[in-house]
């Protein structure tokens, strides 16, 4: 395998090693582009926009955050040493080993934090009352705290671990060297991540699953009321004889309190799931599986690679694959704003109401508030 230095030599036996390098510096300056400007836009909007301050958007605005900052720590340097093609890490083992541990980091952060969006979207559904009382910016402060912690814990023990934190050559970039089961610790973290994503699509399954068994109307159960003279009341009453006693027409003690009829204060028709809410949480829903489904795909391949070098020995994966894969993990943190755009109608009106300009930019599926 040739070195991204020589001028003339062929990668992979296919492309010119500086046309090779040339398309990785194009594309990554491209995915660092859209994501500081896609990712600080929608931070901005959220914190902007009084009709996003709510529950999932907060968490989204964590998710944005960490996009921005990992493709401003971490994308420059893998530029730099695309460009200078050298075979060791130029910056010294501090900061190489500080890389790796930001790219770990931020990996398993995104894992933990759609997981826990996961699961307060199927609260979301299936238990809004509870949702709607406990899900506020201080729980959401303290889910963003307890998904930082886990990310953290994954991350630190690497830095350590002597050879463990390393710039890969063949990935352009410092990153946890994954080696062979039995010469290191690979397995267990690589296991943690797929627990991670694979429990975060079954909390979505369930979710589907649940939707799928409430989709239709239950019929009405009609339940007779209850008297002994004349006087009807219990849960199937109407108020029609109260109305009757009242008005003069009863005969005998006055009806009791008709235990079926009960007015409904203002807290709880608001804590009430109906059909327009239930449509925007079930938008909100497929919004962030669009983003957990689009994460479990652009990191699939480089999960595989890893799995390869974990279990076989003297395992050969070939370079323009470990790219592409490699790349694919890098385009994670720009497509998030994408997904939000096309699958959220309140970001496109919040962007249509703060850019005037932009108002050509319409789905068929807007709405206003």
């Amino acid at each position: 395998m040739a070195e991204a230095g020589g001028g003339g030599e062929e990668v992979g036996g296919s492309m010119p090693a500086w046309s090779a390098s040339g398309l990785k510096l194009a594309t990554l300056g491209l995915i660092l582009c859209v994501s500081l400007a896609g990712n600080v836009l929608f931070a901005w909007l959220i914190l902007k926009d009084r009709h996003l301050h709510r529950a999932p958007y907060y968490l989204l605005l964590d998710l944005c955050l960490a996009d921005a900052l990992r493709s401003l720590a971490c994308f420059p340097f893998v530029m730099l040493s695309v460009r200078s093609g050298a075979a060791a890490w130029p910056h010294g083992p501090l900061s190489c080993k500080v890389l790796a541990f930001l790219a770990v980091l931020f990996c398993f952060h995104a894992a933990f934090l759609l997981f826990c969006v996961g699961v307060t979207r199927y609260m979301a559904i299936a238990h809004h009352r509870f949702y709607a009382k406990r899900m506020t910016g201080w729980t959401c402060l303290a889910m963003v705290c307890m998904v930082w912690t886990l990310a953290m814990a994954m991350a630190f023990p690497p830095v350590f671990d002597v050879g463990t934190y390393k710039f890969i050559r063949e990935e352009e970039q410092c990153i946890f060297e994954h080696r062979y089961v039995k010469a290191n610790d690979t397995l267990g973290f690589m296991l943690m991540l797929a627990a991670v994503i694979a429990a975060t699509h079954l909390v979505y399954g369930k979710l589907l699953f649940f939707i799928h068994g409430h989709r239709k109307m239950k019929p009405a159960q009609l339940v007779p009321a209850i008297s002994q003279n004349w006087t009807f009341h219990g849960p199937g009453a109407t108020g029609q004889a109260a109305a009757n006693w009242t008005a003069g027409f009863g005969r005998g003690p006055t009806p009791p309190t008709l235990v079926g009829i009960r007015q409904a204060t203002h807290s709880q028709i608001k804590r009430l799931l109906v059909l327009e809410e239930f449509k925007m949480e079930k938008r909100i829903c497929k919004m962030f599986y669009m983003i957990t489904l689009l994460f479990l795909l652009l990191w699939s391949p480089y999960i595989v690679a890893c799995y390869l070098r974990v279990f076989i020995k003297a395992s050969t994966i070939p370079q323009a694959y470990l790219t592409a894969s490699v790349w694919m993990t890098f385009a994670q943190a720009g497509v998030n704003p994408i997904l939000c755009f096309v699958f959220n109608k309140e970001f496109r009106v919040c962007f249509r109401a703060h850019f005037p300009c932009s108002g050509g930019l319409t789905f068929s599926s807007d709405f206003k508030y």
